[in-house]
């Protein structure tokens, strides 16, 4: 098995339209979270989320691309864009045919979706744009990033609701370390932030009307976010050969199903996933310094996850970090993991772990060091990221400093 680095990172998200302006957020445990803006806000009872604010495709995109392109692409595009970049790779000859994506997404063109539900049902036309399907499939974005950088390997996307990006990212490592890819660009993205998207969540009942608590006994539920993050994963050889700076290395993953039930997690499915991920990378309980947690917010998910998290780690659970950036960022559904891996790299990179912010008050049942409110120095060796998803899918990342 080849052992798998990560070259380059880029992401767009509610803290910042880069790397460096989401990891300042994260270090000064900045909160991206505000009031909606978009049409028919009013129309709704959830009139906050963590969305990128001012966007403006046209600074980035042709009108030709625009077209094409609804925003969970664009996002994906540019967070891509600065991924590459710094990874300093030129996709041509043979490491284009060995080179792939593989993205996570939940609903991929959502924005489209609302766009044309209007046009025909309130409007009340009869046509729609000829490129309303390509824009708004699942798989759009991963198509465009192939055809962006002459990708002509595995590319496909992922679909596993708040798992997305972590299943496309194991995906991605299992792909790059069996020797069927030399680089993958992966990660996910998610767009859901318009009227239809977050009507659609409110029917659950499990959106907070004012914050993202997670961990606190007075959290009230979750926030939605939007954004991308894409990194590349790298076959280490290949890396080391062109002299790249690497910035972690991918060490294991896995995936579980609780097979129980729809909307409820399961701890027993988390802990499976958790020690998995810990058994492929040959890591020890007490080798982890840092757990990205899935941390949405809600009392299910938060009491289920710290369940799992104790059960897994033992003694050394009391001696672990474990923050959820998503009281930042809010929730990405799709995309959320990839966002949540740049907080795993600060960690491993640069001894700073992310805080959980809006921690109000101690949760007995969420009785682990959640880095409350305020960032921490921390030399880490190796960490995990979480990932727990809506009809019981749970996929585990772990990195180790590079």
């Amino acid at each position: 098995m080849r052992r798998v680095a990560i070259t380059g990172m880029g992401t767009i998200n509610a803290l910042g339209r880069d790397v460096p302006s989401t990891l300042e957020a994260m270090r000064e445990g900045r909160c991206g979270i505000g009031p909606l803006d978009f049409r028919d806000v009013d129309r709704l009872a959830i009139k906050i989320g963590g969305q990128v604010r001012h966007w403006d495709p046209e600074v980035y995109f042709n009108r030709q691309q625009i077209v094409l392109y609804d925003k969970f692409t664009q996002f994906t595009l540019l967070a891509a864009r600065e991924a590459v970049d710094q990874s300093g790779l030129i996709f041509e000859g043979e490491l284009g045919l060995r080179a792939g994506v593989v993205l996570g997404t939940a609903a991929g063109g959502m924005n489209t979706w609302d766009e044309n539900y209007r046009t025909v049902y309130e409007e009340g036309k009869n046509r729609v744009h000829p490129f309303v399907v390509p824009k708004l499939m699942n798989n759009a974005a991963a198509s465009h990033l192939s055809l962006e950088y002459g990708l002509m390997g595995p590319s496909f996307t992922v679909a596993t609701a708040c798992a997305s990006s972590n299943h496309a990212m194991g995906m991605a490592f299992n792909m790059v370390r069996s020797g069927a890819a030399t680089v993958m660009l992966t990660g996910g993205s998610e767009a859901m932030l318009c009227f239809g998207g977050v009507k659609a969540w409110e029917g659950l009942r499990v959106m907070s009307k004012d914050a993202c608590r997670p961990f606190s006994a007075t959290r009230n539920g979750m926030v939605q976010g939007e954004g991308a993050g894409v990194f590349v994963f790298e076959d280490w050889e290949h890396a080391i050969a062109r002299g790249a700076d690497i910035l972690a290395e991918v060490v294991g993953f896995s995936m579980s199903a609780d097979a129980q039930d729809i909307v409820m997690p399961s701890a027993i499915g988390a802990e499976r996933a958790i020690t998995g991920a810990m058994q492929d990378a040959q890591l020890r309980p007490e080798d982890i310094g840092y757990i990205n947690a899935h941390g949405t917010g809600t009392a299910a998910n938060d009491k289920t996850e710290c369940a799992a998290v104790a059960h897994a780690f033992g003694q050394h659970a009391d001696q672990l970090m474990m923050s959820s950036t998503k009281s930042m960022h809010g929730h990405l559904i799709g995309g959320t993991g990839a966002v949540e891996l740049l907080a795993c790299i600060m960690a491993l990179r640069d001894g700073i772990i992310a805080p959980t912010i809006g921690y109000e008050e101690p949760d007995p049942e969420c009785a682990l060091n959640v880095v409350p409110n305020e960032a921490r120095e921390a030399k880490v060796n190796a960490v995990l990221s979480n990932a727990f998803a809506f009809g019981g899918l749970n996929a585990v990342i772990a990195l180790r400093r590079a």
